[in-house]
């Protein structure tokens, strides 16, 4: 499957040989990721906190979306980078959608499975916001602590 990856904040094709799957049945069967090269897949309905501090074993994790609908890989992928400071690549895999490739970046996704031709199309998708209202799994500051920022600093 063609591959984007966020890059300096650019999605851009990459040619690498995917990380060897895992699944997290045969994971939990015992199976042992090769440092740096596995990825867990991760079905959108086992919830992130079963793999715990463990997913730090392996190189990316995948996320799927049955359906553009189903939003569950969102909170996985917060809860693995929020709550267990997971720092390798976490890819989104289905039926994804241009208008949410920017919030899936906020939310901790920086590998997407999907039509590399059109990678131009899904990076015009991260700049079409200028600020953003809550926090998330990014580094961008709400508009309201900015503003706050502005205060105390004008005082």
């Amino acid at each position: 499957m063609p591959m984007l990856e966020l890059v300096e904040g650019k999605l851009i094709r990459v040619d690498t040989t995917p990380c060897e799957e895992i699944s997290l049945v045969v994971w939990r069967g015992g199976a042992q990721p090769e440092a740096g090269v596995s990825a867990l897949v991760l079905p959108n309905d086992a919830p992130a906190e079963d793999v715990g501090h463990e997913v730090n074993a392996f190189a990316a994790v995948v996320l799927e979306f049955p359906t553009f609908k189903d939003g569950r890989a969102y909170s996985q992928a917060r809860i693995l980078r929020e709550r267990f400071g997971y720092g390798g690549k976490i890819r989104a895999r289905g039926e994804i959608l241009r208008d949410q490739i920017a919030f899936m970046v906020r939310c901790g996704f920086d590998a997407f499975e999907m039509e590399t031709s059109k990678s131009g199309f899904y990076n015009q998708a991260l700049l079409d916001f200028s600020h953003v209202y809550q926090p998330a799994a990014d580094a961008a500051l709400p508009v309201w602590r900015q503003r706050a920022q502005r205060a105390v600093a004008a005082e």
